[in-house]
């Protein structure tokens, strides 16, 4: 869309880079993530967790971090993770500085650029409102995603077989409400954001 566009060349114009990020720079990218989970209320989860995922998928080249810079400061990344034809934008973070110069939006287009020159057909951007409503607390993440064009897809959700009834509560019931007293905790903390102090899911 030309709004979109506009604030691709913007990014571009005003110097924003986008390059390929390396495991030096998983530590950032996770103070990154925990400063957008404060400002968009989620939780995410510890470090170690992504550390893991980094070992797990990106060492074994199933996924790639990017990152967005402007005279050297690094201002959003994301991981894109990558499997047969198909490449799928799953986590994005970004700093709360120099939002001016779009350098999301750059950096979603750079990844796809990317995930085309690597030999992937499709871009999944993944997330999006159940419902197109615009009341719905997704919608400003699906009109930024729609921006950039695409088809709307809409799969069959998850189906849950339970193999343990209590198991099965405790995850239904008593973890959403644990996390939801660690999200009120950790959004009432000062200086949120290093890298190890916040967990949850994300």
């Amino acid at each position: 869309k030309s709004k979109t566009r506009y604030n691709v060349r913007l990014a571009k114009r005003r110097g924003v880079e986008v390059t390929l990020g390396g495991v030096e720079d998983l530590p950032l990218f996770y103070e990154m993530y925990a400063t957008t989970s404060a400002r968009d209320d989620f939780v995410i989860r510890p470090y170690s967790y992504y550390a893991d995922v980094w070992e797990t998928f990106v060492e074994r080249n199933l996924a790639q971090l990017l990152l967005a810079r402007y005279e050297g400061e690094t201002l959003a990344g994301l991981i894109v993770f990558h499997f047969g034809d198909r490449a799928w934008y799953m986590y994005g973070a970004s700093t709360d500085r120099h939002r001016n110069l779009m350098p999301n939006h750059l950096l979603q287009w750079e990844a796809m650029r990317w995930a085309k020159a690597e030999g992937y057909r499709f871009y999944d951007m993944w997330g999006a409102p159940e419902v197109l409503d615009e009341s719905d607390p997704m919608w400003g993440v699906h009109r930024f995603k729609a921006g950039f064009g695409g088809d709307f897809t809409s799969h069959v959700g998850a189906y849950d077989f339970p193999t343990s009834r209590l198991l099965y509560w405790l995850y239904t019931v008593v973890v959403p409400r644990y996390l939801g007293v660690l999200r009120r905790r950790h959004w009432g903390r000062q200086g949120r954001g290093m890298v190890g102090e916040t967990v949850g899911y994300g």
